[in-house]
């Protein structure tokens, strides 16, 4: 076989395998979520995640990349990203979770002096080509 044919032969493969990893979609999504506090409450979802939500999260396979609050905070938020499959994987975890009998229960004890959060955003996030996080 001639060096040529080995040659071309290699660099049709770098080819094809560079083409395959562009189609492919990302191995996993990040979601962004805000928690904006009811007045007086962001203490008690602060407690609630770090007492029973990350916990549970964990047993629908929703995985806390991290947790923050602004250093004004003057909107009483907690911020939160999670990393999860897919969009439509975090869709059916999201719906799992939320009818897990262990959360309904914990919502509702945690919510008994009233309601904790105002509103949430939330946005799914893709990592760019050049991300140290992929």
């Amino acid at each position: 076989m001639k060096i040529s044919h080995l040659v071309a032969f290699a660099l049709g493969a770098v080819l094809t395998l560079s083409v395959h990893s562009l189609a492919q979609p990302p191995a996993h999504v990040y979601e962004l979520r805000s928690y904006y506090a009811m007045p007086g409450k962001l203490e008690d979802i602060k407690k609630r995640f770090r007492n029973e939500t990350i916990r549970i999260f964990n047993n629908h396979n929703m995985k806390s990349v991290g947790y923050w609050e602004p250093q004004d905070n003057k909107d009483q938020v907690l911020i939160y990203m999670l990393e999860h499959p897919s969009k439509a994987e975090a869709d059916k975890n999201w719906a799992a979770f939320a009818s897990d009998p262990e959360w309904v229960k914990v919502s509702k004890e945690s919510e008994a002096n009233g309601k904790l959060i105002d509103h949430i955003t939330r946005v799914f996030m893709n990592p760019s080509d050049f991300s140290p996080m992929k």
